[in-house]
């Protein structure tokens, strides 16, 4: 799968993105016909501990990247830029998102948009790097606009509409909107050329992304916006705590577990 496949499904056949952040998890969701994994900020949250996207560095997101694209074979790989590696310097941002490319093997990159993206969005795909816009919530702005939904009123739907033509027109394959009203998303999708990827943004997206934690049935919290289709915290806390008891019964390890020499039997 390539960016030139994914900006032609607008209007077409939905497209199903899920994260990953790890090599298993990859190659489940490639097993599995999933469109684009993307390897999202997120990982800050699902798997480091932090209580948001913003400490999460390039470095960082340059090895889960590289782990994600090792174990997929079909689907679109896409690295989610951290917060800071981009905005400032458009020199150094290309840098960082080249980094996802040559060092990370990831087919495209993500960006956090804003009117400060478009002329990044220019440069990069006319260097040859891939696009994916993101409109709507932007969590690596908490601070300043907090985890609320976007695009409530006119005037910043207005907003998200005009950036999202200006992205396509800079040269983006496809745009997630999230969190913003259904209305909204649908009369983007409309709007546009390139496909529109929704969470939490209605139905009448060209396609959809969630957090791999939330589908499988992992992070104890789950989004109003997303859905369980799967229990593994159940699963894993009953797989561990069985393990934990056999261990203090003594019942693991069995002797099937076990290899003995026979030639060392003399040595003790």
């Amino acid at each position: 799968m390539r960016a030139k496949d994914i900006r032609e499904r607008a209007g077409g056949e939905p497209i199903a993105m899920l994260t990953a952040y790890d090599a298993p998890t990859a190659r489940l969701a490639d097993d599995a016909g999933i469109d684009i994994v993307l390897v999202g900020d997120s990982v800050g949250n699902t798997r480091l501990g932090h209580d948001s996207t913003l400490p999460v560095t390039v470095d960082e997101m340059c090895s889960f990247t590289a782990a994600v694209s090792r174990a997929t074979e079909d689907a679109l790989v896409v690295a989610d830029m951290p917060f800071l590696s981009f905005g400032a310097d458009d020199d150094d941002a290309i840098e960082n998102c080249g980094r996802m490319l040559k060092e990370a093997d990831a087919d495209a990159v993500k960006l956090e948009c804003g009117p400060h993206t478009i002329e990044l969005t220019r440069r990069l795909t006319r260097l040859g790097v891939p696009v994916q816009a993101h409109l709507g919530l932007t969590p690596q702005r908490e601070n300043e606009t907090g985890l609320y939904r976007q695009g409530t009123d006119n005037d910043s739907a207005r907003e998200i509409k005009d950036l999202a033509r200006e992205h396509e027109a800079a040269g983006a394959f496809s745009l997630v909107l999230e969190h913003v009203p259904a209305n909204l998303a649908a009369s983007v999708t409309e709007a546009l050329s390139i496909p529109t990827i929704g969470i939490g943004a209605g139905p009448e997206c060209d396609g959809q992304v969630l957090v791999v934690d939330e589908v499988i049935g992992l992070s104890e919290r789950v989004a109003p916006f997303s859905k369980r289709f799967g229990d593994a915290r159940s699963e894993m806390r009953s797989a561990i705590e069985s393990y934990a008891d056999a261990v203090e019964s003594g019942a693991f390890p069995a002797d099937e577990h076990s290899h003995y020499e026979s030639d060392l039997d003399d040595t003790y």
